[in-house]
This record gives C-alpha cells, sequence and structure tokens, in this order.
C-alpha cells in the first residue's frame, strides 16, 4: 500500500489557504499577520463596473535532498529511489472582489505541497475535478456579519496551509496529511463581535458526493490570544466508486504518468472520506514571536460495505513556532509534531505508524523574494502492527529515520 499511498497519490491533493469566505478570511488573515514570513500583497487595480478589484500571486521552486530512499526495483517506504533533485513548488494567481453585496474569489494554478515522510510530489494542474481551477467561489454579503459563499471551496480544517507560502515552514506536518482539502459546495460564516463561525457543505475530498460538513469557530481573545477549533464529518456512506481528486487528469492513472488521473475511494482510502475529525489550535503572539499549538483526532467507525471491518483512528499534535528576527528580513519557522495511527486503515506512512518530527526552516525576505531553506527529521517511535505490516525507510526497510533537506526560492506580488 505504500505505493498507492505515495504523497503523489494523496495529500499532494490536498492543497488549502486559510479561508473560505469573507468573514472566515478577516479571522484567519489576522491569525497569519503574526507571523515573521509574510504571503502575498494585494494589488489594488480598478474592476470597472465590477468596483475594486484585488490580484495577488507567486511562484517558487526548490532544490531537495531525501535518506532514507529505496532503489529502483524498491521504492521503499519514502516512495521514491531519487535521493536529490530539483522541482517546481506553487504557481498560484488569485483575483478577489471583497466588496459590495456581490463578492468572488478566484484561484488558478498548481500548488504540490511537501510532506515530511514522503517524497516531493510532481507538479500538477490536475490535482482536482476543477483543473488548474484551484478555488473558485462566489459570495454574498447581505450584512457586514454575514457571508455565504457556493463554488470550488478552500478546506477549513486545520492551522496549515496547502500554499507553501501561507506557511512558515515548505514543509508540512502529518496533521496537514490527513485533512481533507478542496471541494465543492457552500458556505456561510456569520461574525458576532469577537466570534466567528462558519459551516461549509459539500462533496468532501472532491468526490461529487455532496454528504461531507465541516465547521470552523474562531475565538478572537485580544490581538495576540485566538482560539480556533474545527470539525469534520460525512453524514452517509460514500462509496468506494466514487472519484477523489485528479478526475480532471487524463485516463490510466499512473501508467498514463499522471498520478492523479481518476483515483477513487477505494484506491485513496475509504477510511479518509468516511471519517470524522474534531480539533484546535491556538494562537499566541509576545512580540516577535509566535506559538501555535494544535491537537487533532479523525477515527472511522466500521462499514463492512467499503471495507472498514475495523475501528481505526489517528492522532496527532504540534507545536508551530515563528520568529522574526528584529527588523531584519530574517526570521525562523519551526514545528515538531507527534503522530499516532491506530487500527487497520492506512492514516499516515503505514498502518499502525507512530512517530515523532520537527521541522527548522531559516528565511530571508526582501520585498516580493524570499529564500527558505528546511531541514526536517521524521523518526517512527514504531513501524510494526498486528497486521503483517513492518517496513521502515531505506533499501532493506529497516531504518526508523528519514530527513528532507530544503532549499527554496520564490517570488511573491
Amino acid at each position: 500500500m505504500a505505493l498507492v499511498k505515495s504523497v503523489e497519490n494523496k495529500k499532494v491533493n490536498r492543497v488549502k489557504l486559510l479561508s473560505v469566505a469573507l468573514g472566515a478570511a478577516v479571522s484567519l488573515v489576522a491569525l497569519q499577520s503574526a507571523q515573521a514570513f509574510n504571503g502575498p500583497t494585494n494589488v489594488q487595480i480598478d474592476g470597472g463596473p465590477l468596483g475594486p478589484l484585488q490580484l495577488s500571486g507567486g511562484a517558487d521552486g526548490y532544490f531537495y535532498g531525501l535518506s532514507g530512499t529505496g532503489n529502483a526495483a524498491n521504492q521503499g517506504l519514502l516512495g521514491t529511489s531519487k535521493a536529490t533533485g530539483f522541482a517546481f513548488l506553487n504557481g498560484m494567481v488569485e483575483m478577489q472582489k471583497t466588496t459590495g453585496l456581490v463578492q468572488f474569489t478566484i484561484e488558478v494554478g498548481s500548488s504540490n505541497p511537501i510532506i515530511l515522510g514522503y517524497a516531493p510530489p510532481r507538479p500538477s494542474v490536475q490535482n482536482f475535478s476543477t483543473g488548474p481551477l484551484y478555488a473558485g467561489f462566489l459570495t454574498l454579503a447581505p450584512t457586514s456579519n454575514l457571508t455565504i459563499s457556493a463554488g470550488m471551496l478552500n478546506s477549513i480544517e486545520g492551522y496549515e496551509g496547502g500554499i507553501d507560502w501561507a506557511n512558515s515552514n515548505p514543509l508540512s506536518s502529518e496533521l496537514y496529511y490527513v485533512e481533507n482539502s478542496q471541494s465543492r459546495g457552500v458556505s456561510a460564516t456569520y461574525t458576532y463581535g469577537p466570534v466567528s463561525g462558519t459551516i461549509e457543505f459539500g462533496d468532501g475530498f472532491d468526490t461529487g458526493v455532496w454528504n461531507f460538513f465541516q465547521g470552523l469557530a474562531t475565538y478572537t481573545i485580544n490581538t495576540n490570544n485566538v482560539l480556533s477549533v474545527f470539525g469534520a464529518t460525512n453524514v452517509s456512506r460514500t462509496g468506494l466508486n466514487a472519484n477523489i481528486y485528479g478526475s480532471a487528469g487524463p485516463i490510466g492513472g499512473l501508467s498514463s504518468g499522471s498520478p492523479y488521473s481518476h483515483m477513487t475511494v477505494a484506491s485513496y482510502g475509504a477510511n479518509y472520506v468516511n471519517s470524522t475529525m474534531v480539533g484546535a489550535y491556538y494562537s499566541y503572539t509576545m512580540g516577535n514571536l509566535n506559538l501555535v499549538p494544535e491537537v487533532q483526532y479523525v477515527y472511522a467507525k466500521v462499514d463492512h460495505e467499503v471495507g472498514l471491518n475495523k475501528f481505526s483512528s489517528n492522532f496527532g499534535a504540534a507545536l508551530f513556532a515563528d520568529y522574526s528576527i528584529g527588523k531584519s528580513p530574517y526570521s525562523i519557522g519551526a514545528w515538531g509534531e507527534y503522530f499516532s495511527s491506530n487500527g487497520p486503515d492506512y492514516w499516515f506512512v503505514q498502518p499502525g505508524a507512530q512517530g515523532i518530527g520537527v521541522s527548522v526552516s531559516p528565511t530571508w525576505q526582501s520585498k516580493n523574494l524570499f529564500v527558505r531553506a528546511d531541514v526536517g527529521l521524521l523518526h517512527l517511535t514504531k513501524f510494526s502492527n498486528d497486521y503483517g505490516t513492518h517496513t521502515g525507510y531505506g533499501n532493506d526497510g529497516g531504518s526508523r529515520n528519514q530527513a528532507d533537506f530544503l532549499l527554496e526560492g520564490g517570488v511573491l506580488f
């Protein structure tokens, strides 16, 4: 299952920004403003009869080096025999209208998040059923407190964003890996004083089956303390033959050269789609330091019709830190994580895997340009289970450790 569940077939498809509608964007962008690494800055343009518009975007690429690779005959747990390389990472252009009764957001491009513990993915604009349309939704704002959106929506699960410049580190955690990403649906956001809440209903995991709820509540205690609680669940069964991500790609799967081609729930994992998730994160800012602890729990109940024959779950906890060095162009982002998969289903790396990870990313940023390095280390505290799986990293599958070394550069506008 390691090859089927490589990052190319998996969370590489789960790209997301940190907002779904205007109300959610206000609270989450406020949270992100504490970060030392700054994402794109909107360019104000005159949209004529549409009114004022905002344009932003960016592009980046990276060199990488990996430990724990396999060989040509056995790519191993990492899913590759290639230890070094250069790749395009993200390219995205966003157009927004955020004033008036009728508003909209359009995001076009590709995103290829890198997960610590997996090989870097191949770039593609066929990650979703909408092809290069990463997100596109229409928003009605009848009052200053209420927004209603419909279209291809960003996920509201978890702290990390799917575009790497939404995060302080290019590497993403295991918590991000098990979350849902873009999906088609409708959402409503209501803000009352320091509290905002968003409810989203749609097809979840881009399956085309409308049975998935997401929720996010954010409480801005003050400018230095923000609490967010999120959850998600499917309210009916999503069958094994439903398409999931990449259905805009060519037919033929991996044999066609595209890892995003018409994957189904069966190949992706019924436990992800037919699951329930709860989690929370808390942002604390003190001067140039921002700390964000996060906890997350997801589980799948027994459903023999989709092959879920035993209860299984995944727990993750992480601490994200971001520190800007005075008024200089330098900053440091870092995170540490713990994860534990339980039961026979594949959640991360392999069934029953448990481990810890750390990522440290020094950054230089000057206006529109940035350069970041990242060193990530993953240690499996457990990589054998009661279901016949005993595979680690390296040619012989005997290593508990995997390391990523990245050097990233890009331009934002």
